[in-house]
Order: C-alpha cells, then structure tokens, then sequence
C-alpha cells in the first residue's frame, strides 16, 4: 500500500477520515550537536504536517513540519524539550543544527512541554518529515500510517473502512493490523483488571499468612501468660475484660507492623522514583485504608487467642506450670 492509496482513502470519505500521516520509526536514534562528543540516545520518528493537529502537538517556539518540508525531502526537525535541555540548557535552539545518527538537522520548533523533560517521557521526542525518514532510516520504508476519524461517533465505521481498504488492496488480513485508539484503551483496561486481581491476590495470601503469624503469636502468648490470666480472673477481672485485653494487644501489633510496612513502602517508591525519574504519588487515603485494614486483621486473627484467654478456668490457670 503507498501513501497515495492512504490519501486518497482520506479524500474520498471526507465524512469519516480528516486526518492522515505516514510514520517512519527511527530508532535508535543516537542524537549530539555537531562537534560535540557527548550525545543522547533517543526515537526520532518522521511524519506528516498533519501530525501535529491530529496528536494535539503544541508548538512554543517555531513552527511545526510543513508540506514543503515533505515535498523537498527537508533535513529539518521539531525537538522536544528535554532533548533542548540536554544539548541546548537554556538557549534557544531554533536556527541551530543537530546530528541525529551523523545527518545534520535544522531545528525549526520545540514542542510543549508535556512530561517535566524526562527521558523517555512525551518531551523525549525529535519529529522530521517522513520523506526525509524514508531516505535516511534503515527501514527505508513506512512503517505504520495514523488516520483520525471526524468525530467519536464515526471511529468504528473508519476503521471498517481502512480494514476493507487495506483487504483489497493487500488481500491477507496477516499482513496488516488496524488498531483504533478505543481498541488500545479496552486492552490496556483489561491488562490492568487483571493486574489488580493478581495484586488483590498476592495481598490476600500476604495477609492470610500475615494473619495466621499474628493468630499464633498471641496463641504462644496466652499460654505463657496463663497464670496471669487466672490471677487476674481470681480477683475479679471479667471475660471481657480479658478478651479486651488481647483483642487490643493483636490490634497494636498488626497496626505497628502497617505502619512500618507504610513508611518502608513509601520510602522504597521514593528511592525507585529518583533512581527511574518516575515521578511517585502517594495516596493518604489509601495509607489510611492500609493501616486500618491491618489493624482489623489482628482483631480478626486475634480473636480465637483471646476468646482462649477470657475462657480460661482460674483454678486450673493458677496451677499452670
């Protein structure tokens, strides 16, 4: 399939394709200002003038690819911030020249910063025309085409579209794969359902282990504590009393080792943060949640100790050995 197929599909349903781009994946893409030694490695991808407005690109300063740029094979670039930071710092890098993989580029933009210039992040990106992409990438050819649909409610009809588009033209559905952006969202949901349900039950086992530990602890601690228990009993002290006792002491515990699991849990994102430059949120309520459910766990699991403790005969516990 050749580009023109791809337009011309665009142009023929006006009512259910707007946009259209060509991409060309360059990667890796080892980028440093010409003399420099130092460089970055990153993805340089080359599109369409349409990219921009169908990916909601902004660009701060200079403009974005035009259709000349296409057109006469330009050796010119828009730059996201944090390849500016990193070969630039602070001056303006508009006019200036980078190397991507040994051809100079002219900078004509630097795009919005989306991802606080973090490597790998959305402000890790060097955009040229797909043309120019086509001639210098190893692939030397289009990789992928991204069309947009002229309103939500229309996605699925384009995508039936370009699917019987692409049937006739190729003929074999194995050689080609349409994926709209609803169809990637629904994957990516389903990925995650499944990892809360793996998580969820990692935390069960945790806590039923964690449960069963903190169930015999206080079982081992009603047994050497029987003849307090039976001198308490014998002057007057109630079941409740005795089942209070330990249900708190099982509740103190498992809220001591929440509260450390937090705070070590909490220190650990932070230092994986630092060390990935993955920004960490924490969430208080969720903290909260974590203590609380512990807390409840030792008054579960402590139970059965202290129903044993409060039912213990005072004559008997005072004879203990």
């Amino acid at each position: 399939v050749y580009e023109d197929d791809i337009y011309a599909l665009r142009d023929d349903n006006p009512s259910l394709l707007s946009g259209v781009s060509p991409s060309v994946s360059i990667a890796p893409a080892i980028i440093k200002l010409p003399g420099d030694s130092d460089d970055i490695t990153s993805s340089a991808t080359g599109v369409s003038e349409e990219y921009a407005s169908m990916k909601k690109l902004n660009v701060t300063n200079g403009r974005f690819l035009s259709y000349m740029d296409m057109k006469e094979n330009a050796k010119v670039c828009v730059i996201g911030t944090y390849i500016q930071k990193e070969l630039f710092g602070t001056a303006s890098p508009l006019g200036n020249s980078i190397k991507l993989n040994g051809i100079s580029y002219t900078v004509v933009g630097i795009l919005e910063e989306k991802d606080d210039s973090q490597s790998g992040g959305a402000d890790d990106a060097v955009y040229i025309p797909y043309t120019t992409a086509s001639r210098v990438s190893r692939n030397s050819y289009i990789s992928s085409y991204t069309l947009t649909a002229v309103s939500d409610s229309v996605v699925e009809e384009a995508s039936d579209l370009i699917e019987a588009e692409l049937m006739k033209k190729i003929g074999d559905d194995d050689y080609y794969t349409v994926t709209t952006l609803t169809q990637v969202l629904d994957m990516a949901t389903e990925m995650l359902d499944k990892m809360k349900i793996l998580l969820v039950c990692i935390a069960g086992i945790s806590l039923l282990v964690g449960g069963i530990g903190i169930m015999n602890i206080m079982l081992v601690s009603v047994t050497e504590r029987t003849r307090e228990i039976g001198l308490k009993k014998a002057i007057g002290a109630r079941k409740n009393r005795i089942l209070a006792q330990f249900l708190t002491e099982a509740a103190v515990l498992t809220s001591l080792g929440g509260i450390i699991g937090t705070i070590t849990g909490i220190a650990l994102a932070e230092i994986i943060g630092k060390i990935s430059n993955v920004p960490i949120a924490i969430s208080i309520p969720a903290v909260i949640l974590a203590i609380a459910f512990s807390t409840v766990i030792g008054v579960v699991f402590g139970l059965l100790p202290a129903v044993k403790a409060a039912n213990l005969d005072p004559i008997v516990a005072l004879r203990h050995e």
